[in-house]
């Protein structure tokens, strides 16, 4: 049986003691290596006041890498809705797909403040539930994934000065995020040139209207992102790499709620994951060195740093509250040789039935990015 495919999820990191232009380029160049290395998919995520993170302009990024590839399709992973409004996306998706017809897919992705929610407090049902902070050992599926005890500081976060802030900028002031449901049915309604507001009043996107975009939702448990996915026969992007203790019941809930659509006739799944691959496990884990202070900055609510070298990383003084911080992201990234990795990912994808895995790879060196891509998409490939 063939493998599932392989598609790519990318950050725009930048490196310690580079910048935001060399980012942007790399990114490009991955973009191509990763159309012939034979990945489906090129996804570009949003994220915003990150020191180490250049891609806050999705739709931007997006058109760079559609123009230097000719067939992988391209997308977001994911826009988040808090942010603009659903015309504001429906119009710059309908243009990427005017000039890159047939190639475009919008994920979607929760964000802001929900409507009435006051401006301190953190936002409900993000797919992110608290727990009761035991530091309770983490279970293994019967086909042996691991779920780590799920990450219990996303209150914390949204609670930070710095959450606040991005609230601030990217908002009007006073600005209240509209429902999730009625966000996605908007979109939807203005791609299919069906929307009518309460009063009967039609808009028609130009570009946008009928557009060939393909809609998702992403989502990181079993909350109200799954359920819209599933209600409305939209694929799903599971989110292993975020919110690896919750994928299992965030597939298992947009299963349950899935209703066959003219976009779906059965469910369709992409799990994430964190990957690096080198030649051999040592030198791939000496590569990954950098990526528990990096996400140690990021669950701090201090921002993504740049991504530091394996020898700064080596430099940084960890507490047991930094260890316990990062535990469930570090224990559940798949490091190793390409055999090792592809055994791991196998795994994963037979306990979540992903029909696609999105995998994202964060190293210092570009060429050791590029590299790890290419010695996995030879490995997966080879058991076809």
């Amino acid at each position: 049986m063939p493998p599932v495919p392989l598609s790519v999820l990318d950050l725009v990191p930048i490196s310690s003691g580079s910048d935001a232009s060399t980012a942007l380029r790399n990114t490009v160049e991955l973009a191509r290596a990763a159309e012939e290395f034979g990945y489906r998919r090129y996804w570009l995520a949003e994220h915003h006041l990150h020191p180490g993170v250049a891609g806050s302009a999705p739709a931007l990024v997006i058109q760079a890498v559609a123009q230097a590839t000719r067939e992988i399709r391209v997308g977001s992973g994911a826009v988040l809705l808090g942010h603009q409004t659903p015309l504001s996306v429906v119009e710059q998706f309908g243009i990427l797909d005017a000039l890159y017809p047939g190639r475009i897919d919008l994920g979607i992705g929760r964000s802001g403040r929900p409507r009435g929610t006051p401006p301190t407090a953190p936002a409900p049902e993000r797919g992110d539930a608290e727990q009761d902070g035991s530091g309770r050992a983490g279970t293994f599926t019967d086909e042996g994934l691991y779920l780590p005890p799920q990450f219990t500081g996303f209150a914390r976060l949204l609670q930070s000065p710095r959450f606040r802030l991005q609230l601030s900028l990217l908002q009007q002031p006073g600005a209240q995020t509209p429902a999730y449901d009625e966000q996605i049915d908007d979109i939807l309604a203005l791609f299919a040139g069906t929307y009518r507001d309460e009063d009967g009043a039609e808009a028609r996107a130009t570009p946008g209207d009928g557009a060939d975009v393909d809609v998702w939702i992403l989502g990181s448990s079993a909350g109200e992102s799954a359920e819209v996915a599933g209600a409305r026969g939209l694929p799903f992007g599971a989110n292993y790499h975020v919110s690896p203790g919750t994928v299992v019941e965030a597939v298992e809930a947009y299963r349950a709620a899935f209703r066959p659509s003219a976009v779906l006739s059965e469910p369709y799944v992409s799990v994430s994951a964190d990957v690096v691959v080198a030649p051999d496990d040592e030198t791939a884990r000496r590569l990954a060195a950098g990526y528990a202070p990096w996400v140690r900055s990021i669950r701090s609510a201090e921002g993504a740093i740049e991504f530091p070298t394996p020898e700064e990383a080596d430099r940084h003084e960890w507490t047991d509250e930094d260890r316990e911080l990062v535990a469930d992201r570090v224990d559940t990234q798949f490091v190793g040789a390409p055999e090792t990795v592809t055994e791991r990912l196998t795994v994963l994808q037979q306990a979540t039935g992903a029909d696609e895995l999105l995998i994202t790879t964060i190293t210092h060196d570009h060429a050791d990015r590029l590299r790890s891509y290419e010695l996995l998409a030879q490995a997966w490939f080879k058991q076809a």
